[in-house]
């Protein structure tokens, strides 16, 4: 006998399992995403800021020199400009002297009536002056015909080259005020970097300085060396020097003696150089300073030399590029030690593996051993 229960509806025991599986899933996802979010960044070691700072402070010193490269351009492309300016007003002065004349001329030719030449001739008093007049009136047209033309070529080559010096200066201010914004933005990061250094702990800072004495250190330990070859180099000099004047003929006094008075000068413009550099100590580093409050490195260096009378250039890159060239062993005070494979710093040499520089944005001038930084080379400007 057939049943008459009405079969039961199935039931979907799957559902209910994938639904716990994805809520699950989204739990541990989202767990993972809020323990990524949650994880703190991890605190750059004392090492890792100090090797920050040094990098800004090196990109700043890149960016001023760069930045004293465009201005000294741009100081001499507004000389240019303002001289071919005065030029040109003075050819257009001459060129309107020209234009009256002529207008006199047109005048004159007005008032007269335009009578034809075959007239004037029959008309005239005496006809050879006709002749005499008319040839002369001819050859001064002809004159102030070539003049106009002249001045006209030459106010246009003028116009020419007061357009491309406009052009130029108007390059080199906008790329003045690119460089200054790059500056900007470095001791933004410079501000960066010494607030990282503020946050550090008192045992981190302690730490820090003791790196920095332990660079210091190095740097005068190496200094002190090349202070005792100088010396030992030196005095062999002077012990053979003296062999050789004890020898016959050797003191006799019959050279030109051209040697020593060369020697003599540089000597004097070494001194002269230390002496300014050395009252310049305390001062302020700024960058695009040379003085007399303030200087950034170069412009330092460029002063000192100024005092001994002699001028060198205004920036790192060129300044390297003058006089001759120096081995770090025979050093002599009063040349210049250029620093890091950019050349963005440079230092006077004073003597016993020391120099006296300008060095960094919250620094003054001081003494220091050349050995603190790279070392690129080093050159004797006279």
């Amino acid at each position: 006998m057939a049943s008459h229960r009405k079969p039961r509806p199935r039931v979907r025991t799957t559902a209910p399992a994938v639904g716990l599986t994805t809520a699950a899933l989204a739990s541990v996802t989202l767990l993972s995403t809020q323990s990524a979010v949650a994880a703190p960044n991890p605190k750059p070691g004392v090492e890792d800021v100090q090797k920050k700072v040094d990098d800004l402070y090196r990109q700043a010193g890149t960016a001023t020199q760069q930045y004293n490269q465009a201005k000294e351009a741009s100081a001499t492309q507004r000389a240019k400009v303002d001289a071919l300016l005065d030029d040109v007003a003075e050819r257009a002065d001459k060129l309107n002297d020209a234009r009256r004349t002529l207008g006199t001329y047109a005048a004159a030719q007005y008032r007269n009536g335009s009578i034809a030449p075959s007239a004037t001739f029959f008309l005239a008093d005496d006809p050879q002056s006709y002749f005499d007049q008319s040839q002369l009136m001819d050859r001064m047209t002809s004159r102030q015909q070539k003049a106009i033309t002249d001045f006209r070529t030459q106010q246009a080559k003028a116009a020419k080259k007061r357009s491309e010096a406009v052009r130029s200066l108007e390059t080199l201010t906008t790329t003045q005020a690119t460089l200054r914004t790059s500056k900007q933005d470095v001791q933004k990061k410079l501000g960066e970097a010494r607030t990282l250094l503020s946050k550090l702990t008192a045992e981190e800072k302690a730490r820090l300085a003791e790196i920095e004495r332990k660079k210091e250190a190095e740097a005068k330990r190496k200094a002190e060396e090349l202070a005792k070859q100088q010396a030992a180099a030196k005095a062999e000099a002077d012990r053979k020097a003296e062999e050789a004047a004890k020898e016959p003929g050797g003191g006799s006094g019959t050279g030109t003696g051209s040697g020593t008075g060369s020697d003599s000068g540089a000597t004097t413009k070494a001194e002269k150089v230390l002496a300014f550099a050395r009252a310049q100590i305390g001062k302020p580093y700024v960058w695009g300073a040379t003085g007399p409050a303030s200087y950034d490195c170069s412009g330092l260096t460029q002063a000192a030399w100024k005092a001994a009378g002699v001028d060198i250039p205004r920036t790192t890159w060129d300044q390297v590029k003058i006089g001759t060239r120096v081995a770090t062993a025979d050093l002599r005070p009063g040349d210049l030690v250029f620093f890091y494979d950019d050349i963005s710093h440079v230092g006077i040499y004073k003597g016993d593996g020391m120099m006296i520089h300008a060095p960094k944005p919250g620094a003054n001038v001081r003494e220091e051993s050349i050995y603190y930084m790279p070392i690129y080379g080093s050159v004797r400007p006279a």
